[in-house]
């Protein structure tokens, strides 16, 4: 098995506080699409993968990396559940989650809100108690260590059944999880945003902000059920919304947040090329709209190099970008005086 540096970084002492990176995207943004074990870089793979005594399936990591070229969502859903096998410890899930924090940092991230599959972990054999205490710890203290406010949602898999995910829930309000909220993600079509009313009807009488997936793969009409039926707050990728004008208008008027993950759509074939991507149109139609980087680890960029990206292929402005700052900073869960903060500081970011 290789070794790497992020071997040595898992076996270092833990510094108190680290400061904040010089070099950062002058572009305040708050990260609203994030999957926790899409940031699971192929060198913390094997890391983890060596300290915890787990035979890979992959020779190096250049045989990993060739295997992240995906046809479909479910082409990479296959990888990435297969990958989560590292996973087995608190300070596993403690160290994915401070390295996602250090690089978004670089990022310009200044808030996220971080999604965490625990079906996913507990179908392997993984308690609740380890993955959420493992990443909630880090989270605790990204403020002081990296300057980045975070929130904790708990995502269900679609493609499981709903009674499953309404026993995660109530095992997570009981343990008292420090989760704001819930989603919904995983195989989109097939799994309509009804299949889960229940369980948002009770994410709702706890308290919890609801967002889902909707629109990437499946059809505009699973974005409309997710407002009516499931009452979201916001929708996770939504870009199929431009197939209906109506939807669209009605976003619109209500100033319903769309997370957009451009490098993951391509990535994922949900847009043929990044020159495709109907994000300049949603932003003409007066849409509001973020960029995200979703699974960044898997789809080649996280948020700086998503904004990156869009300014050269599709010549996204100066000032779209600071538009579509604003309307992530706005879309988020922050309290409102995270949220004056942070758009103070884009105000005077000077673009």
């Amino acid at each position: 098995m290789e070794t790497n540096d992020a071997g040595a970084q898992l076996n270092a002492e833990e510094p108190e506080s680290a400061e904040l990176p010089e070099e950062v995207l002058e572009l305040p943004v708050a990260e609203l699409h994030l999957h926790i074990e899409g940031t699971l870089e192929p060198e913390l793979i094997f890391a983890l993968a060596e300290r915890n005594g787990i035979q890979l399936p992959y020779a190096d990591l250049d045989e990993l990396r060739s295997r992240y070229e995906f046809t479909d969502l479910q082409s990479f859903l296959d990888l990435y559940y297969a990958n989560m096998a590292v996973l087995r410890t608190e300070q596993d899930f403690a160290d994915m989650t401070r390295a996602y924090l250090s690089r978004a940092a670089l990022a310009g991230v200044r808030h996220a809100e971080i999604m965490l599959d625990p079906q996913a972990h507990l179908s392997r054999g993984i308690s609740l108690e380890t993955c959420v205490n493992g990443v909630a710890s880090v989270l605790a203290g990204s403020f002081e260590e990296f300057g980045i406010s975070t929130l904790l949602i708990a995502a269900f898999l679609r493609d499981l059944s709903e009674d499953s995910a309404l026993e995660v829930l109530e095992q997570l309000l009981a343990m008292g999880a420090p989760i704001a909220g819930i989603g919904l993600d995983s195989a989109e079509v097939g799994n309509p945003p009804e299949k889960f009313q229940r369980l948002f009807a009770r994410a709702k009488d706890a308290g919890l902000h609801r967002i889902a997936h909707a629109g990437e793969e499946g059809p505009p009409s699973y974005i409309i059920d997710a407002l009516d039926i499931l009452e979201v707050e916001r929708i996770d990728h939504g870009i199929r919304c431009m197939e209906d004008p109506d939807l669209v208008e009605r976003l619109v008027d209500e100033l319903v947040p769309l997370t957009v993950c451009p490098l993951s759509n391509v990535r994922l074939r949900a847009v043929d090329m990044l020159a495709a991507h109907p994000l300049p149109a949603m932003l003409a139609a007066g849409l509001n709209v973020s960029v995200n980087s979703d699974d960044p680890a898997y789809f080649g960029g996280y948020v700086d190099d998503n904004f990156a990206q869009l300014k050269s292929v599709i010549g996204l402005s100066e000032f779209d970008c600071v538009r579509l700052a604003a309307n992530s900073i706005r879309s988020s869960f922050a309290s409102e005086e995270r949220k004056t903060e942070l758009l103070a500081e884009l105000a005077d970011s000077g673009l």
